[in-house]
């Protein structure tokens, strides 16, 4: 019951104010949802430029480290500016591993990209031989456009000569599908090479193939010093095995029959009668170190004007009767570099 005042009537209670409804029209509607819309476009945008930041980012990265794959007209791919690492690369390009690479090519393309670098106006081959060539016989075999290309990662940067020596015997020599014949002639061309300052064959060997065991850098040595030596007397430089290789190379460090061999060679026609000239070399160089038979290093003597020159392995005598100690130093020191820079230019063993 509701109490009475002293009047005797009970409160007025005031009317309850009816509660607004707050829900939105249709225009507040519209205008939240597309406030709504608005942000989470805005958002979405953001996340959407920053993912490509990132991928561009990323896309520069790739580039810069030569990790972008490109598709290039073989027409503009040259093959000249290093040596192959290959000694028969006519063989190469007609055996029946050549004729399995392009069967794999026709039917499922190419997998493996070769790799490459500008040089002007086309690109030059630094990994990939055979599957350039693959590439290029099927074309000529079926005129089919889509042998015209070859997928390839293209070198970035100012590049580097023996960085692109390594590189191109680096997937040979992991495969182990090089000989060491083949791995020695890299080397030798490698130190020929004038873009190198290295110009010891046998020294290049450690920067080449830094990545062997050192006995497989000693067996690809002892192949340096033979083709060295021998070079064009050998027709058949690959059939030449590990270990025939090495003792050949000990036993002509002692020269005295090497004309004789290489008369010899000059008459195989096979690899066959190459290998059996070869060891009959190293029989007989045993056999006269089993005799005690051994031959005295060869030297050199001549006469250069009042000079006397005498030259011998590790040693290089020059006698005549000026007195040396009263040449200044700095002028004796730098005809001392111009006979040693001489020498390196042009004496060098191949």
């Amino acid at each position: 019951m509701t109490p009475k005042n002293k009047f005797g009537f009970a409160p007025v209670e005031p009317e309850p104010t009816p509660r607004r409804d707050r829900k939105p029209g249709p225009m507040g509607t519209a205008v939240r949802e597309t406030a709504e819309s608005l942000q989470e476009s805005t958002e979405a945008k953001m996340e959407s430029r920053r993912r490509n930041a990132e991928d561009a980012k990323a896309w520069r990265t790739a580039s810069e480290e030569g990790r972008v794959l490109a598709t290039l007209p073989l027409a503009a791919i040259r093959t000249d500016a290093l040596p192959r690492d290959r000694l028969e690369l006519e063989a190469v390009a007609q055996s029946d591993e050549m004729e399995e690479l392009k069967a794999s090519i026709r039917e499922r393309g190419q997998k493996e990209p070769i790799e490459v670098w500008p040089d002007a106006d086309h690109y030059q081959l630094k990994k990939g031989w055979r599957r350039l060539t693959a590439l290029n016989q099927l074309l000529r075999e079926t005129g089919d456009e889509r042998f015209a290309v070859i997928v390839a990662r293209v070198e970035t940067g100012p590049g580097d000569r023996l960085g692109r020596f390594i590189d191109m015997v680096e997937e040979n020599v992991i495969r182990e599908d090089l000989t060491f014949a083949e791995m020695a002639q890299v080397a030798i061309a490698a130190a020929r090479d004038a873009g190198i300052e290295e110009i010891d064959p046998d020294a290049m060997v450690g920067r080449l193939y830094a990545s062997l065991h050192k006995t497989k850098r000693s067996y690809i040595r002892a192949f340096v010093y033979l083709l060295s030596v021998l070079g064009d007397a050998l027709p058949f430089p690959r059939a030449i095995g590990r270990n025939l290789g090495v003792e050949a190379s000990r036993a002509i460090r002692n020269p005295s029959a090497v004309e004789a061999l290489r008369d010899r060679l000059a008459e195989v026609g096979s690899a066959e009668a190459q290998n059996k000239a070869l060891q009959d070399f190293v029989t007989a160089a045993k056999r006269g170190e089993a005799k005690g038979e051994g031959v005295k290093t060869p030297k050199v003597e001549f006469h250069v004007g009042a000079l006397k020159v005498t030259a011998r392995n590790g040693e290089c005598r020059i006698v005549s009767d000026a007195d040396y100690a009263e040449i200044p130093r700095e002028r004796l020191e730098r005809a001392i570099r111009a006979f040693e820079d001489e020498l390196r230019r042009r004496a060098r063993v191949f």
